[in-house]
C-alpha cells in the first residue's frame, strides 16, 4: 500500500524532529513513549497528540498508529500511542489518567466503554486538554471532535448488502461482535437490524453474541452457532477480530459455499478468506488514512482552529466535517474482495 505523504502545516506548528510513540507493556500503568524525545507532556514547541485505542497490538490499531506516526512527521507534531493488551475499560482508563498527569495537549481516545470513559476526558477537559474521540465515539461526552472512519449507515448498509449478494437475498444469518459497550459496533449492528427488515424481508438476523477482541473466541463462537442452527446460511464478523474469527469457523467446518460470511477485517488478516471463499466480502476504510487524520485533527484543536466544513487534508481526499455534532468524516467504506485486497498491506 502506499504511503501516506502529508505536507508541513504552515504557521503556528514548526517542523521538528519526530518523536514516535512506543507500544507499550501491559494492560494498564503509565502511558509512556519509548522515542527518548523528551517530555511528553508538552515540552517541545510541537503539540503532544496522545492516542489510546480500544487495544493495541493487532494489525487495525498498529495501522492507525502508522498513520498518525507519519502525518505528525510531516506536520510537526509529536504523536504518543498507548493502549492496553486486552479490551479491557479499567485498564484503558489508566492509560487515559497518565496522560492527564503528563499534561499532552490533545487526547485522543477509542472508548471500550463509552460511559465509563466520559468522566475521565471531563477530567481530561477540565486539566485544559483538548479531548477528541477517534475510531469509536463517545456521544455523551464532552469530546470536541469525533474522527469518524465512514458514517454509521454507511457501514451498516453496506455490510448488510454485501452479505445479502452472497446470500442471494435471503436466509438466516447472526453476528459476531466483539464488545458489548462499543459504541461503534452497536450502532451499527442497530443499522443492520433495520436495513435488513426494511430492504431484505426474506431474510433476518437470528443472533448476536460477542466475542471481546479475541478471533479465536469468534471463531468458536460462530462454530457454536453453525451447529446449534444447521439453517444458518450467513454469517458477519462485526470488527477485526471476528472477521477472520467467523470465516475461520466456515473454512474449518468444511462450509465454504455454505455458509456465506463478510465483516470487517483488515487486508492482510482477510486476504487468505477472500481468496478460498470462506469470506465473500471485507468492509472496512483506509486505516493508516484514519490515523492521518486524527493526527492532523489534533493540530487543529491544538491550535484552536475551526475546521471547515469540506476541510483540506494533506494527503486525503473527501474529509467532511459537520459542526453541529462535532464529527469529522473520513469518507465512504471501502470493500475488499479477492480482486482488490492484494492492493493494500497493512
Amino acid at each position: 500500500m502506499r504511503a501516506h505523504r502529508y505536507t508541513t502545516l504552515a504557521a503556528g506548528i514548526a517542523a521538528a524532529s519526530l518523536v514516535l510513540a512506543g507500544c507499550g507493556e501491559g494492560s494498564g500503568g503509565s502511558a509512556t513513549s519509548d522515542s527518548g524525545g523528551g517530555d511528553s507532556g508538552g515540552g517541545s514547541d510541537q503539540p503532544t497528540i496522545a492516542f489510546v485505542p480500544k487495544l493495541q497490538g493487532i494489525p487495525y490499531f498498529e495501522a492507525m498508529n502508522t498513520g498518525g506516526q507519519e502525518a505528525c512527521e510531516e506536520l510537526g507534531c509529536e504523536w504518543l500511542y498507548q493502549g492496553p493488551v486486552e479490551a479491557d475499560a479499567a485498564a484503558q482508563a489508566d492509560i487515559v489518567r497518565s496522560y492527564i498527569q503528563q499534561g499532552v495537549d490533545v487526547l485522543f481516545v477509542a472508548p471500550n466503554d463509552p460511559d465509563s470513559m466520559a468522566p475521565l476526558l471531563q477530567q481530561a477537559a477540565d486539566a485544559g486538554i483538548a479531548v477528541a474521540t477517534t475510531d469509536t465515539d463517545a456521544p455523551d461526552s464532552v469530546r470536541e471532535v469525533f474522527v469518524n472512519q465512514a458514517s454509521t449507515e454507511g457501514i451498516g448498509q453496506t455490510l448488510t448488502d454485501q452479505l445479502m449478494e452472497a446470500m442471494g437475498g435471503s436466509g438466516r444469518y447472526a453476528i459476531v461482535s466483539c464488545g458489548e459497550t462499543a459504541e461503534n459496533l452497536n450502532s451499527w449492528i442497530e443499522v443492520q437490524r433495520e436495513y435488513t427488515a426494511s430492504q431484505y424481508p426474506d431474510a433476518e438476523i437470528t443472533d448476536v453474541v460477542y466475542a471481546g477482541e479475541d478471533q479465536t473466541v469468534a471463531t468458536q463462537m460462530a462454530t457454536d452457532l453453525m451447529n446449534s442452527d444447521p439453517s444458518l446460511t450467513g454469517l458477519v464478523g462485526e470488527c477485526t477480530s471476528s472477521a477472520p474469527g467467523v470465516a475461520q469457523a466456515v473454512r474449518d467446518a468444511g462450509k465454504i459455499g455454505q455458509v456465506q460470511t463478510v465483516g470487517l477485517g483488515t487486508p492482510n488478516s482477510m486476504a487468505p478468506y477472500l481468496e478460498d471463499g470462506s469470506a465473500a466480502a471485507s468492509v472496512l476504510w483506509d486505516v493508516e488514512a484514519l490515523g492521518g487524520l486524527t493526527a492532523w485533527a489534533g493540530t487543529q484543536l491544538a491550535a484552536g482552529e475551526e475546521i471547515a466544513a469540506s476541510p483540506e487534508v494533506p494527503g486525503i481526499e473527501g474529509v467532511t466535517y459537520d459542526e453541529e455534532s462535532g464529527v469529522l468524516l473520513l469518507g465512504d467504506p471501502l470493500v475488499l474482495t479477492a480482486d482488490n485486497v492484494g492492493e493494500y498491506d497493512y
